[in-house]
C-alpha cells in the first residue's frame, strides 16, 4: 500500500516510517521542511495549518496515518484545523482509510490538550472515510526527554499520586502497522504499556539508569488534567498491552527495538525528540503532547 504519514519527523513518526517500510509499504512522509526522497520513502512538503501542499500529499495514497499534533503550546492548530484540511483533501482523493493517533483519556478527561485530541477524534469519526482512532498512553521516549529537562535541578519534583503507564514507540508503531493492514476499524482502540507506575517510581528508576543522585521532592501537581490523571483517567486496562517496561527501556537488552530512524530517514533537527525544553517551537508537527512543567504548591 501507499501510505501518507503526517508527523513523520516526530517521536512516533520516527518509529513508524521504518516500520512501514519493513512491512513492504510505499511511504509518503509529510513535512514542513524539504527532505530528499530515498528508497521506499517519498518526502513531500506540506503545511497542515495553511493547507498548502496537503491535496498533493494525499493524491494517490491508500491510507493516511495522521500522527501530526500541535503539542501543548499549539492550541490545537494542527489537531483541529489541520485535521479538517486533511480530511477534506482525503475525501477528494478517495483515500480509503484514515488512522488518527490520539491519547488515552481523551474521552474521559477532555481538558487542556486532550480536549483538542477528543475534538479531532470526532472529526475523524464523522469524516465519511474509513477510519481508526488509536489512543496510546505516554511514550517512554517522551517521559525520558521530560526528565532530562529537569536533571539540572538539585531535586526532582515528583507527585507520587500520579499513575503513569508508559509505552514504547516501537510497539505503538508495530500496532499502527497492523491496524493499517487490517483496514478501517471504525472505532477507538486503546493501547498502553505493561506497567502502571507512580511518578516517584519513574523518577527513581530513571536516576539509577542515568547514574544520577538527586533527591525526589514530593509535591502535588495542580490543575484539572493532573486531577484526571490522579483519578486514573489517563491509564487503560485494555488488552493487549505493550511488553517493554520502563526499566527495560532505560536499560535495554540487546534485542530492544531501536529508537533510531533508519540512517536514510533521520529525523529532522526540528523534531521535538531533539529539542530542549526551552525551545519556543515545541508545537512543531509530530511533537509530543501535553507536557506541563510542574509547579510547587
Amino acid at each position: 500500500m501507499r501510505i501518507l504519514v503526517t508527523g513523520a519527523t516526530g517521536t512516533l513518526g520516527g518509529a513508524l516510517v521504518p516500520a512501514l517500510v519493513r512491512a513492504g509499504h510505499q511511504v509518503r512522509a509529510l513535512s514542513r521542511t524539504r527532505h530528499e526522497s530515498r528508497g521506499k520513502v517519498e518526502w513531500v512538503w506540506g503545511d497542515l495549518i495553511s493547507g498548502k501542499g496537503v491535496h498533493d500529499a494525499v493524491s494517490g495514497v491508500d491510507v493516511v496515518a495522521h500522527l501530526a499534533t500541535s503539542g501543548r503550546r499549539g492550541r490545537g492548530a494542527v489537531d483541529l484545523p489541520g485535521t479538517r484540511a486533511l480530511i477534506h483533501a482525503a475525501r477528494e482523493a478517495g483515500v480509503g482509510h484514515l488512522l488518527y493517533t490520539s491519547m488515552v483519556g481523551a474521552d474521559r478527561a477532555p481538558t487542556g490538550y486532550l480536549r483538542y485530541k477528543r475534538e479531532a477524534e470526532h472529526l475523524v469519526g464523522e469524516s465519511g472515510l474509513g477510519w481508526t482512532v488509536l489512543r496510546a498512553t505516554p511514550f517512554h521516549q517522551w517521559l525520558h526527554q521530560r526528565l532530562r529537562g529537569l536533571q539540572s535541578l538539585p531535586v526532582l519534583p515528583v507527585d507520587p499520586s500520579l499513575p503513569w503507564q508508559p509505552v514504547h514507540t516501537g510497539e505503538v508503531a508495530a500496532l499502527v502497522t497492523q491496524l493499517i493492514a487490517a483496514g478501517p476499524a471504525g472505532r477507538e482502540i486503546e493501547f498502553g504499556g505493561p506497567q502502571v507506575l507512580d511518578t516517584r517510581e519513574l523518577a527513581r528508576s530513571w536516576l539509577i539508569a542515568r547514574g544520577l543522585r538527586r533527591a525526589c521532592l514530593p509535591v502535588r501537581f495542580p490543575g484539572r488534567l493532573y486531577a484526571a490523571q490522579r483519578a486514573g483517567d489517563l491509564t487503560t486496562d485494555a488488552t493487549p498491552t505493550g511488553h517493554i517496561t520502563w526499566l527495560e527501556y532505560l536499560l535495554p537488552p540487546p534485542s530492544m527495538p531501536s529508537d533510531d530512524f533508519a540512517t536514510e530517514h533521520t529525523a529532522s533537527p526540528t523534531s521535538p525528540a531533539s529539542q530542549p525544553e526551552q525551545d519556543p517551537d515545541l508545537h512543531v508537527y509530530g511533537g509530543d503532547e501535553g507536557y506541563q512543567r510542574p509547579t510547587r504548591t
